[in-house]
């Protein structure tokens, strides 16, 4: 048997050039007793902690693989809890920032996450359309609420009642009542989705937001404010009987669907619309704490804010309106008609809630969130369609309130998806360009150190010397860099279409593209002096052209630059010598065009990248096919040969970076970790670093360890990633002996819960074997009238030879905790367990504090005993005057020395 060829392992080592990700939303949190000046922002799979002030990020908050889709502090401000986008929440400590407590319930991404006033309940909502309430200091589930038919977009608790109001996509609004958990209100009145909703006036009114440019409102009355005032909406239907649904159409038209009449808890009374100035859909609805701000924001980039008047201002603005009404009826009499001077004001919803301003952002808004200091200032913090977070503040109580940029942070991401990487000679800077802007960043720090601005980029190097840059443009420009200045130092018309590919001649005097316009171009390197200038700089000057019949997608030179591969849009790469420009060999067999390719560092093979998903491996003496790999699930977009080997990398669209082995043919490894389709990647000089770029708008750097990597190893980790992924996406049963059926399991099955379970079945199989052992050895040892030795299971010694019950407990202690308090306090078959329980739990308790008491008073009494026979001081008494001794001592040694 030979020898297994072993690989090194490259690992995930930074996530960089990104500020917000677009899936998430942005949140005010409390970092060193200071509000309103630090944000947290979805990056990706962590969340980032800025700092508004300094423009710094302070804190990243790790998270695993999955994509963060919503985040909500807690009310004290320590915590922030973290919704994902397979289904799991986790809860973080802002002051540690570790996330101890994980909450696996939902099937799919967390949609809504909103604490109670005290912090100790969080309700969450999905796109599984289920809400489910957790026990924040249990860290359990308490239960499911299941009646949505669509997505959830919002839900609330009510500060005084123990009630919950969710929103969502199926265009209904329902009221939950919590210590039953069963929806007895079902709002019907919306004809589209509900996009977000909040409570304001003391929660007695509801606003929610739709998909028209109407914020409609909804007054709230209560059972005993129904019983005090008999509304005449509240009257309930002759004749309906209990349990059976109750549609009625209130005064306003709409409908209003109420599970039980005869517990109606609450009604709902549509109080008129606030008109928006956009015409799209409500993306984000949300108020400050406080309840008095209110603010939303369509697809646009306008973010319209208004204020909910308190009591005293709605009075003072009725008399106002009162007396103009009055004014206008005195002249209307005085010019001769024979009116009643009598006027009645009506108060309108507009004079309740009052529009104070517009905030127009450089970008679309994707989330923001409103915090309202103790000097009356309104702070808005924006995150942004194009990778950006901005901040503006205002002062409502201002007669005309203009908005004022207050802080931006851009400094540390492009504004679009970056199309182009690559890494200096010396393997310390990182080159990025996307559409508007090219940044140079410290592949050690991942700062950036300049950032210029440019056109398209699709393609780029780093001159020889590492002071200059230069840039394949998508208008077919050529644009020269240098680094020290951030000046572009020239603009050349290279090509007519754009200009897809670069490749750096290994002589590194000049370099070769190829375009749009079907033709490949050779430039060198050169320098000129500006009429302005006496010094030279550098300068590039095309030498030849090779004309084709296709567009060009990619180009390279082979090591010792005698051939030149091109791949053209007919699915075929041309081999060509570069002295002659004769054709040397076609390499068809793709179905779909060659988008990337590279030659090993000997000039041995070339592999080739292909839209149809397969890598190819070909010999560049022959133009022979060695290998065909299906290497993605989607096209496949940029590929790089490791330095000094035939190793190979190639990334996808299907959000995956692979290396293979081009000598054996074999997928080595898989790096995963990009949530979009991934444009280009470059790997370093010395082969000890990969750069990706994606559609999420991240850069992430990844490092080879030494740490071996065996391939049956990883074909096994890889196959337990399948099975987990196929055990969360089975259908999880309801709680057997539940008679509600709106009340479900608000676990998930998975891997460990799986393990767990075969650890807790082994235990209860070997202590009935044991058990049935042990009642058999007894009967032998009866009939035999001696003792007979009993064999023990190795497990057991394995524990300290203990006993099976015993084991048992120390298998359930080596569980994580997954109790539902919820399903078992309401089982009526595990309330004689529960009581014994307890029962047992406070006696044992007392025993162990009692026999640690006796033990305590035990030593004291002997450390007196001790003390009093030998004249002997214990632990710190002896030692202070052991150390005094000792000070003496070296004091009377060195008086002796020097008298002497």
């Amino acid at each position: 048997m030979g020898l297994t060829k072993q690989y090194l392992r490259y690992v995930a080592s930074a996530v960089f050039g990104l500020i917000g990700s677009q899936k998430g939303n942005i949140v005010f949190v409390t970092l060193r007793g200071e509000k309103g000046r630090y944000v947290a922002v979805p990056a990706c799979e962590h969340v980032f902690i800025w700092d508004l002030r300094k423009g710094e990020k302070i804190l990243i908050l790790q998270g695993l693989k999955q994509e963060v889709t919503c985040l909500c502090p807690s009310p004290d401000g320590l915590h922030l809890a973290v919704g994902y986008e397979d289904g799991s929440i986790r809860l973080f400590s802002l002051l540690s920032g570790e996330g101890n407590v994980t909450f696996n319930g939902h099937k799919a991404a967390i949609t809504s996450l909103k604490y109670d006033q005290l912090g100790g309940r969080l309700a969450s909502g999905s796109k599984d359309t289920d809400v489910i309430v957790w026990d924040v200091i249990n860290e359990s589930g308490l239960y499911r609420l299941k009646g949505h038919k669509d997505a959830i977009t919002q839900a609330l608790f009510l500060r005084e009642k123990n009630l919950l109001v969710s929103s969502g996509k199926d265009t209904m609004v329902k009221w939950w009542d919590l210590d039953t958990q069963h929806c007895f209100k079902t709002m019907v009145g919306h004809r589209t989705e509900v996009w977000g909703l909040v409570l304001v006036s003391e929660e007695k009114r509801l606003i929610t937001g739709s998909s028209d440019s109407e914020l409609r409102a909804w007054d709230i009355v209560y059972l005993q404010e129904i019983e005090d005032q008999e509304e005449p909406e509240c009257k309930k239907i002759k004749g309906s009987s209990p349990g059976i649904q109750d549609t009625h159409e209130a005064e306003d038209g709409t409908l209003e669907v109420e599970e039980a009449p005869e517990d109606r808890i609450l009604t709902c009374r549509k109080a008129g619309s606030i008109m928006r100035e956009g015409r799209d859909r409500v993306v984000n609805l949300a108020t400050d704490k406080t309840g008095r701000m209110l603010a939303c924001h369509g697809t646009d980039s306008v973010l319209e804010v208004f204020c909910i008047l308190s009591k005293e201002e709605i009075r003072k603005k009725m008399d106002k309106k009162m007396k103009k009404a009055r004014k206008k009826a005195k002249l209307n009499s005085c010019s001769g008609e024979e009116e009643d001077l009598e006027v009645r004001v009506e108060m309108t919803l507009q004079d309740e809630i009052q529009r104070v301003t517009n905030i127009k952002t450089s970008a679309k808004i994707k989330s923001f969130d409103l915090i309202h200091s103790p000097q009356g200032e309104l702070k808005a913090v924006f995150l942004l369609q194009n990778n950006l977070v901005e901040s503006y503040s205002l002062s409502p109580s201002a007669p005309a309130p203009q908005p004022v940029r207050t802080s931006r942070i851009a400094l540390g991401g492009h504004r679009s998806d970056v199309r182009t990487v690559s890494f200096s000679s010396d393997n310390i800077a990182v080159l990025s360009a996307a559409a508007d802007s090219i940044k140079i960043w410290n592949r050690s720090t991942l700062q950036c150190i300049r950032t210029m601005t440019c056109e398209y980029a699709l393609c780029s190097f780093f001159v020889p010397g590492d002071r200059q840059v230069v840039i394949g443009t998508k208008t077919g420009k050529l644009q020269l860099y240098e680094l020290a200045s951030g000046a572009l130092l020239e603009t050349v018309d290279a090509h007519d279409g754009a200009l897809w590919s670069m490749s750096l001649s290994p002589h590194q005097r000049g370099f070769v593209t190829g375009g749009a316009d079907k033709s490949v171009k050779f430039w060198d390197f050169e320098l000129v002096k500006d009429e302005n200038s006496t010094q030279k700089r550098l300068s590039v000057q095309q030498t030849r052209t090779l004309q084709l019949d296709e567009d060009v997608l990619c180009v390279r030179y082979s090591p010792n630059e005698k051939l030149l591969a091109v791949s053209l849009l007919d699915c075929t790469v041309k081999i060509f010598y570069v002295d002659t420009l004769k054709f040397f060999l076609s390499l068809y067999g793709h179905k779909l065009p060659v988008i990337c390719m590279d030659i090993s560092y000997d000039g041995a093979l070339i592999a080739t990248g292909s839209a149809d998903r397969n890598v190819k491996i070909w010999g560049l003496d022959f133009g022979d096919c060695h290998k065909s790999l299906f290497a993605h699930d989607d096209s496949v977009m940029y590929l790089q040969f490791v330095p000094k080997s035939h190793l190979f990398f190639t990334a996808g669209k299907d959000r995956k970076v692979k290396q293979w082995d081009a000598d054996r043919f074999e997928h080595i490894q898989t790096l995963e970790g990009h949530h979009q389709e991934i444009w280009c990647l470059a790997v370093s000089p010395n082969g000890d670093y990969v750069v990706s770029s994606s559609h999420d708008k991240s850069l992430r750097l990844w490092e080879r360890t030494r740490e071996p990597l065996i391939l049956e190893e990883e074909r096994e980790m890889q196959r337990e990633a399948e099975y987990e992924e196929s055990v969360a996406k089975e259908d999880q049963p309801a709680v057997p002996g539940e008679t509600q059926g709106e009340n479900y399991f608000t676990g998930k099955k998975t891997i460990e819960t799986v393990k767990a379970a075969e650890r807790i079945m082994e235990a209860i199989e070997l202590y009935r074997e044991e058990t049935a052992k042990m009642k058999e050895h007894r009967a032998i040892c009866k009939a035999a009238e001696k003792e007979v030795p009993l064999p023990t299971n190795p497990i057991l010694m394995a524990y300290g030879n203990i006993s099976p019950s015993a084991y048992v407990l120390e298998i359930f202690k080596g569980i994580r905790s997954r109790i539902h308090f919820g399903q078992i306090t309401s089982n009526q078959m595990l309330v004689p367990v529960i009581e014994k329980l307890k029962e047992t739990t406070i006696s044992k308790v007392s025993q162990v504090r009692d026999a640690i008491g006796f033990n305590m008073a035990g030593l004291e009494y002997l450390k007196r005993e001790c003390e009093a026979k030998s004249e002997v001081m214990f632990f710190a008494d002896a030692t202070s005057q052991l150390e005094e001794k000792k000070r003496k001592r070296r004091k009377r040694e060195k008086l002796i020395l020097t008298l002497t």
